[in-house]
């Protein structure tokens, strides 16, 4: 079975759902700095919604999976980085890492209409290059996870509409301080996961 190569997607290809503080291209990665107070959280819990991510999303086409890496020192409570798969407004999912409790952790929030969170914790991820990748598979999207060349790991398996039009791509917040920069190193398409195991 032949197995497509990976595509590169250029940086300009997107458009933010929220502009970044900054954005600038730099040896073939994407260096973000996030807003202070920039999120992405529907009600669950918290009981506010915060629509100020700063996703880079263009059209996901549903026969490639799509993968998103990136570098990230996070040191402020919810730092966080990753993958953006977008709907709409109120249907969308962010996975990544986050830095919670005093560590990285690996995790997602699915959101439709209210928002879910789960999390595990990854300590010695932390200033390393992380991968997330998404594959959609029949009524479903299958998120996975790894640091460098290390094996991929499922974070989470979530309903996604077979016929919605979804977007994707990288995104990074700061909830609770200015000044984190997160250097994106690559989004590209793949092959797809063939099967959930």
């Amino acid at each position: 079975m032949d197995i497509a190569a990976p595509i590169e997607i250029m940086w300009k290809s997107g458009a933010w759902t929220a502009l970044p503080v900054a954005a600038e291209e730099s040896g073939g990665r994407l260096l973000v700095t996030a807003a202070e107070g920039s999120d992405a959280w529907r009600h669950t819990g918290y009981g506010f919604v915060h629509e100020d991510e700063h996703a880079l999303l263009e059209g996901w086409d549903r026969g490639r999976a799509v993968e998103v890496s990136f570098i990230a020192s996070f040191e402020a409570q919810f730092d966080q980085a990753g993958l953006m798969v977008r709907i709409d407004a109120e249907r969308w999912i962010k996975a990544g890492v986050e830095f919670a409790d005093g560590a990285p952790q690996v995790g997602a929030v699915v959101t439709a209409g209210k928002s879910d969170w789960s999390v595990a914790p990854v300590p010695e991820w932390a200033s390393r290059e992380v991968t997330i990748r998404a594959s959609r598979f029949e009524d479903a999207v299958i998120i996975r996870a790894r640091v460098e060349d290390e094996p991929w790991r499922l974070v989470r398996l979530a309903p996604l509409d077979p016929e919605a039009e979804v977007q994707a791509g990288p995104y990074c917040c700061a909830p609770s301080r200015a000044g984190l920069t997160v250097a994106f190193t690559s989004w590209r398409l793949t092959e797809p996961d063939a099967s959930l195991h």
